[in-house]
């Protein structure tokens, strides 16, 4: 039960924090910087809840991790639904600081006066298989970090939090520009609950994100196979 309320709360932080930048200081601080607020959560997520339910924070990274062979079916239904419960109390008490200074001169990408709470939606001139490929080969590079990072065998693990979290600053900062980069379906759920105009690309931020996941795993299953056959 600790690894589900330790999801729980991490996918939270992760969206109340990560989206906050967005929301608050979006044009002060710029792609560059939302990025690297993204990463850095993580990065303290990771080192903070990491050795209690492995900080996935994220449903594609706990479908890799299933379909890697590192968690049973059922666990990983119970990360899933902790992410989405959390996701959606961060986006909520984002939206509540929102309004409880509706008169305040919110600097983010996404307006108050339209009920945004850094959705995740097409940016101007995208088109839906842009945003889907993006997500695709977006996730498909951080959960491969993911895999990586946290294998038992590369005996880096005192480094995988910041492995992890540069590699999420980095795609959301790749990302941003397309659709304010998901690479996490529960990251898009949350703000969604509160942004009813975001549903309409939601699938893609499902979709893409668990397509790049299970391209991951079999990517990695593939590297990992040749490098045991090498250290024979």
């Amino acid at each position: 039960m600790k690894k589900f309320f330790a999801e729980g709360i991490g996918t939270m932080f992760l969206v109340l924090l990560a989206c906050g930048s967005a929301v608050l200081a979006g044009p002060k601080i710029g792609v560059l910087g939302i990025g690297l607020c993204f990463g850095l959560v993580l990065v303290c997520l990771c080192y903070c809840i990491g050795n209690i339910s492995g900080c996935h924070v994220n449903p594609a990274v706990s479908l890799a991790v299933w379909l890697s062979g590192r968690m049973k079916f059922g666990e990983c239904c119970g990360y899933i639904v902790s992410q989405l419960v959390g996701a959606a109390i961060g986006a909520g008490f984002l939206f509540w600081f929102m309004n409880i200074a509706p008169e305040f001169n919110f600097g983010g990408i996404t307006a108050f006066s339209d009920n945004y709470v850094a959705a995740n939606v097409l940016q101007e001139g995208a088109t839906a298989p842009m945003a889907l490929l993006s997500e695709i080969l977006l996730t498909f590079f951080f959960v491969m970090i993911v895999l990586g990072a946290t294998d038992p065998n590369q005996g880096s693990a005192k480094f995988a939090g910041l492995a992890i979290g540069l590699a999420l600053g980095l795609v959301n900062i790749v990302g941003i520009p397309v659709d304010n980069c998901s690479v996490n379906p529960a990251r898009s759920f949350g703000p969604a609950l509160f942004s009813p105009h975001a549903w309409g690309d939601f699938w893609i931020m499902v979709v893409g994100p668990f397509c790049g996941a299970v391209l991951a795993v079999l990517a990695w299953q593939v590297v990992a196979k040749y490098r045991a056959k090498e250290a024979i």
